[in-house]
């Protein structure tokens, strides 16, 4: 009954900010988001990305739509943060539409159900909330991390994650995992990254990253 009183909670909030984002208008995240290129001048020159409007939380639900739409990006990320605040109290949701900044790695929707067809489940919620959440948390690390300070000029870069396990970032550029490897996505031409918010920054992903050897 707690569990369901949590998640209750966490769906309750999730709805507020689609309620509000309609009401504000379908044109708000053109006014927040700002994909940019790796080739982009400001990235190249050092300087940093203006703040977006819109949380971390907010952009995911307004890339995400409904939870049941076939076309949304983030269906199955928004899912699971509600899955492991309802069954933990984790606070992932709050965590993320806060003011403290972070960098989140967010897998597509795709992402999401390639791993479900290796695991052999039907959804987020038949794995364990424990192994979602730390999954989870190894998508985020602290403070708005651009995309030149992810990506290395030579070599590699490694990411600390608030996990505490790291991953590493390769000038293709590839992410390394403890599990898997993942690329950053790529739509109508250009990597879909810094995507800016006012609490951090999103880098999409095409894989979802283990920390762990499946």
């Amino acid at each position: 009954m707690i569990r369901n009183f949590r998640f209750l909670n966490n769906l309750t909030l999730l709805m507020v900010f689609v309620f509000t984002l309609f009401v504000v208008g379908c044109n708000k995240l053109d006014d927040g988001v700002i994909p940019n290129s790796m080739g982009d001048e400001n990235l190249k020159s050092g300087k940093a990305i203006k703040k977006g409007e819109l949380t971390i939380v907010e952009i995911a639900l307004n890339l995400a739509g409904d939870l049941t739409d076939p076309d949304g990006q983030f269906n199955e990320l928004v899912k699971a943060l509600l899955y492991v605040d309802g069954e933990l109290g984790t606070g992932l949701v709050g965590t993320l539409n806060g003011t403290d900044q972070f960098t989140v790695f967010a897998p597509t929707d795709a992402a999401f159900e390639a791993l479900y067809s290796a695991l052999e489940v039907g959804g987020i919620d038949e794995l364990p909330a424990e192994l979602v959440r730390d999954v989870l948390l190894y998508h985020v690390t602290d403070g708005r991390r651009a995309s030149n300070s992810v990506v290395p000029k030579k070599n590699v870069r490694t990411i600390e994650t608030l996990l505490g396990v790291t991953f590493t970032v390769d000038t293709t550029p590839m992410i390394t995992a403890v599990g898997n490897t993942a690329n950053f996505v790529e739509m109508d031409g250009a990597l879909f990254i810094n995507v800016s918010a006012s609490n951090g920054i999103i880098h999409v992903i095409d894989a979802v990253i283990l920390p762990i050897v499946p």
